[in-house]
């Protein structure tokens, strides 16, 4: 742990998602309706089984409420079909994860143990730190998603976007458009 030089706490922060993109607000307690919502819009019209239907469901409120359990504030959602031509969505996930006080890991420290992380989970990443024009920041890159622990101004902590492309990976145009929604985040001071 090292002390970071303390600037002004953000009230808020901006960020800019493709306007096809569902935006389902975690910390409200509709999140569950919101999410039934993209279901429902995503499936009407189409032969979509029932039990498919239910389980795309399943799969978002689960990862909505593990979010919730790790701070996460917002949740995106863009749709994909997969090779049966289901739903399956591409998705960003928006968190806070505080270090109150001068007191915090330091981007380097961070990347430092989100390798061993990485690497104690048996999982391939590229972990690696960056600069943002919101700040410094960690990436870590896997096939199929990609998350940014951005450290906020104040030392409040890392606002994490976390990535999942589970059809066509974190690559290409997807991770063109996953930096180009990460280099789009702004402080509201």
């Amino acid at each position: 742990m090292t002390d970071i030089p303390l600037s002004p706490r953000p009230r808020d922060y901006q960020l800019l998602v493709p306007r096809d993109w569902f935006r389902v607000d975690l910390v409200r307690d509709r999140w569950r309706g919101q999410l039934k919502t993209f279901v429902d819009l995503q499936t009407d019209g189409k032969s979509v089984p029932a039990e498919t239907k239910r389980g795309v469901w399943t799969v978002l409120r689960n990862t909505a409420e593990a979010g919730l359990a790790h701070g996460a504030m917002e949740f995106y959602l863009r749709p994909e079909l997969d090779d049966e031509g289901l739903p399956i969505p591409a998705s960003l996930l928006v968190s806070l994860i505080p270090t109150p006080g001068a007191r915090s890991v330091t981007p380097q420290g961070l990347a430092s143990s989100l390798v061993e992380r990485e690497a104690d989970q048996g999982r391939t990443a590229e972990v690696s730190a960056i600069v943002l024009p919101a700040g410094q920041a960690v990436r870590v890159l896997r096939a199929t998603s990609m998350d940014l622990h951005v450290h906020m101004p104040g030392g409040v902590g890392y606002l994490v976007l976390s990535f999942s492309a589970p059809v066509n990976g974190v690559a290409g145009s997807m991770r063109r458009l996953c930096d180009a929604i990460a280099e789009s985040l702004r402080w509201i001071m």
